[in-house]
């Protein structure tokens, strides 16, 4: 009897919250109305250059065609870029890294980087509400051990969450692709998920940035991450973390 007042009692519980659904909506509204306006607004011509790059050359081509019209369409040229950014990361299609030094490229380092770290965020808080409605059985399938070291990791690191999410957003520890559809699985609070991403993508943006005006320059992807911008990273995930593991050690 006491088993079935428990089951008759318990209701399921909707996963998101009135705000967390008024911000998903607002981010699906954006991409409709953002596309729409740029296509409404921008002058007719031969757009067969727009595709997602796959590629340095891609890139080129995309950099060179665009660079005409940011100056006389800028606003369209923005709109068009963060509505493709955030697109990308909500739905975790890969190739942002060509979006990031696509903004070096058309907007130098201070603009380029507020406007990856602006796009990266909201790309990352739409896939964690994604996520937290529907993304249990895909991260289940897809990273089942990722997903219990991940969920171990943060029930020991409650007290700091904070420090250690900022670690896993300066450091390649975890892929960001995972960090953003496991955190609202495993109870990540979205401030401090906000917060992490917002504050630890900015170092990696200013390297990608920061190489995106020298797109001519690049051979490979690989080259953006060399041996000293990867231990810098890591240094300064290292910083973030050790208050976490200076509480550890405090009897």
């Amino acid at each position: 009897m006491e088993g079935r007042e428990e089951m008759k009692g318990s209701k399921p519980s909707f996963p998101l919250t009135f705000w967390e659904v008024a911000v998903a909506l607002t981010v699906v509204m954006g991409f409709v109305l953002g596309l729409l306006g740029v296509y409404l607004t921008i002058p007719d011509s031969d757009y067969s250059f727009l595709k997602l790059p796959r590629n340095l050359e891609d890139l080129q081509i995309l950099r060179d065609n665009l660079e005409i019209y940011t100056s006389d369409y800028t606003f369209q040229v923005l709109v068009g870029y963060c509505v493709v950014y955030i697109f990308m990361q909500t739905f975790m299609i890969p190739g942002t890294v060509f979006m990031s030094l696509l903004a070096g490229a058309l907007f130098g380092v201070l603009k380029g980087v507020a406007l990856v770290v602006f796009t990266a965020t909201a790309g990352a808080s739409s896939c964690y509400f994604l996520s937290k409605l529907i993304g249990r059985p895909l991260v289940l399938s897809l990273w089942p051990d990722k997903l219990s070291f991940f969920q171990a990791q943060i029930a020991q690191r409650r007290e700091r969450l904070l420090n250690y999410m900022l670690f896993l957003r300066l450091t390649p520890t975890l892929p960001n692709t995972f960090i953003n559809v496991a955190s609202p699985i495993v109870d990540v609070p979205y401030h401090i998920f906000f917060l992490a991403t917002f504050i630890g993508l900015i170092p990696a943006a200013y390297i990608t940035v920061r190489a995106g005006i020298a797109l001519g320059e690049l051979r490979s992807v690989g080259d953006l991450y060399d041996f000293n911008s990867i231990a810098t990273l890591f240094l300064i995930g290292a910083v973030s973390i050790t208050p976490t593991l200076m509480s550890k050690t405090k009897p």
